[in-house]
């Protein structure tokens, strides 16, 4: 019980920040309207704003909002075999997955820490704190496949339990 109630506390925090990012884009961008076409004076650093939020937003809540029922999946061919040969399907694609994230790890962190040395145009800001959202996506993603893949080992996956069964409980 303690433990869900933690998970389910860090999950709102979660959403929280999206919902603070999509706020700073909103804003942004209506600034950005009234600027340039009320006033005539465009802003620059708004641009930079959405863009960082956009990506935030996109990688933070792949990684801890996105739950595996709401994935996007091309399930073309697993929907058309036996539920065995889909969890097959399941471990080696998660199994890929999981491979390919981790040996990109140390390169993406890299990476992030040699971009501290360049700046974004207007505001400045150093563009390791922009793309550090990636290796916490990066880390989350091989987390959640490793789940999944486990999962599909021990027994049905959750398109095989009735629907409305909320099988991704984090």
């Amino acid at each position: 019980m303690r433990w869900t109630a933690a998970i389910r506390w860090l999950e709102r925090r979660a959403q929280d920040v999206i919902v603070v990012l999509l706020a700073l884009m909103f804003v942004s961008f209506l600034l950005q309207i009234g600027f340039r076409y009320l006033l005539n004076k465009p802003l620059g650093w708004t641009d930079e704003v959405t863009v960082l939020c956009w990506v935030w937003v996109v990688l933070w809540g792949a990684a801890f909002i996105l739950r595996d029922s709401e994935e996007i999946r091309f399930d073309i061919l697993s929907s058309q075999v036996s539920p065995s040969v889909a969890r097959v399907f399941t471990i080696a694609g998660s199994a890929a997955l999981v491979v390919l994230f981790a040996i990109s790890l140390p390169a993406s962190f890299n990476y992030v820490l040699f971009m501290k040395r360049e700046k974004s145009a207007y505001l400045g800001m150093r563009f390791d704190y922009l793309y550090s959202v990636y290796v916490l996506f990066a880390v989350a993603m091989i987390v959640r496949h490793v789940r999944l893949a486990w999962r599909a080992w021990k027994g049905p996956m959750a398109a095989e339990q009735p629907p409305g069964a909320d099988t991704d409980a984090r």
